[in-house]
């Protein structure tokens, strides 16, 4: 995993990144694979499905690069909790995604960055892969960058939108089908998309994420 690049996160990602790699390994069963796929250097987009809160976190530790996170700029407004995700990574952004958080992410975009993005717009009711919200089109036409497909599977399992809490399986115990995996597919450059209209490129995007959802599921325990 890359470093960051200001003290502050330095500090942050070298006191918890171990302790939070063997709590994914040994507390929630958690396997990765593809992390080849995320291009070392310059702007790339994380697209992810979104099964559960704790995605931003599996996305994030199981990368090669230090990860930026787009979260509601409600979050922030707890000064102490507002430090601990900037710390992370995180920058505000308007729920809807407008022009702003547009401009926002074409900006870290232009420096280099990876970003995570979940095109859902919200967490899965079902499990199942969401349509994608029609602003991440715009985006994707505005930007120059690589695209990874990211799937997630279990994490619905374990802690779904409908459940108050989670119920993690730990590598110790006999399976009951709520391990996690997550996949990082093969990168596409945004110039694919340019000649595209918005229903074919987001059908193209949610396929691909799709696979990449099935490679994860490849990845879970088996009861």
């Amino acid at each position: 995993m890359a470093i960051p690049g200001d003290l502050t996160q330095r500090v942050a990602f070298h006191s918890t990144f171990w302790l939070t790699f063997h709590a994914l390994t040994f507390g929630l069963s958690f396997r990765a694979s593809g992390r080849g796929n995320i291009p070392a250097t310059g702007p790339v987009l994380l697209v992810s499905n979104h099964q559960s809160f704790l995605d931003p976190w599996l996305v994030g530790n199981a990368s090669t690069r230090w990860l930026v996170y787009l979260a509601r700029h409600n979050l922030f407004k707890n000064r102490l909790f507002a430090a601990a995700i900037r710390s992370y990574g995180a920058v505000p952004i308007d729920r809807g995604f407008g022009k702003e958080g547009l401009q926002t992410v074409l900006g870290l975009l232009g420096q280099g960055r990876a970003i995570v993005i979940f095109p859902e717009g919200e967490r899965t009711h079902d499990g199942t892969l969401q349509p994608l919200k029609p602003g991440i089109s715009l985006l994707i036409k505005k930007a120059n960058c690589q695209i990874v497909p990211v799937g997630i599977s279990g994490c619905y399992d374990m802690w779904s939108r409908h459940a108050r809490r989670p119920q993690p399986e730990t590598l110790f115990e006999a399976t009951g089908g709520r391990s996690i995996g997550l996949h990082y597919g093969e990168p596409v450059h945004s110039g694919v998309y340019k000649a595209m209209d918005r229903d074919a490129m987001l059908a193209d995007l949610q396929a691909r994420i799709a696979v990449s959802v099935t490679e994860a599921e490849k990845l879970r325990r088996r009861p």
